[in-house]
């Protein structure tokens, strides 16, 4: 499938101003009534889809700045950015977000397993 690339193109009156990065686009997303999204996590070489997660808008901005996945645990209630124990880490290479802006898709370079399981991928039980 081949997609047109993403130009930026500015506006008259808008040269000189800045691209908007990661962080300035949280903004547009939707979030849903617990300031949730879901992340899709995707390694970035095969396609494998590795495993799918929640963000707030605080993990989403260390995401973005430190390069590294950081999520928000729903039964915890608390950041957790993958790879803190393991060392299996997932190192960010693109983050799109979808037409409706409520997901998002992240491709990493996962290091070690990306399941907790010690598999490679959460989603290794067939059904069918």
């Amino acid at each position: 499938m081949n997609r047109p690339k993403a130009t930026l193109r500015l506006r008259s009156g808008q040269e000189g101003q800045r691209p908007k990065t990661g962080i300035n686009k949280i903004s547009q997303l939707k979030f849903d009534e617990k300031g949730l999204i879901p992340a899709i996590i995707q390694d970035y070489k095969n396609g494998d889809v590795l495993m799918v997660a929640y963000m707030n808008k605080e993990s989403l901005k260390i995401t973005l700045r430190e390069k590294r996945t950081c999520f928000y645990s729903r039964s915890r209630k608390m950041l957790w950015r993958k790879g803190e124990t393991s060392g299996h880490v997932q190192k960010i290479k693109s983050i799109y977000y979808d037409c409706d802006k409520d997901a998002l898709l992240i491709k990493v370079q996962q290091i070690g397993a990306a399941c907790h399981t010690g598999e490679w991928s959460c989603f290794y039980r067939k059904m069918i």
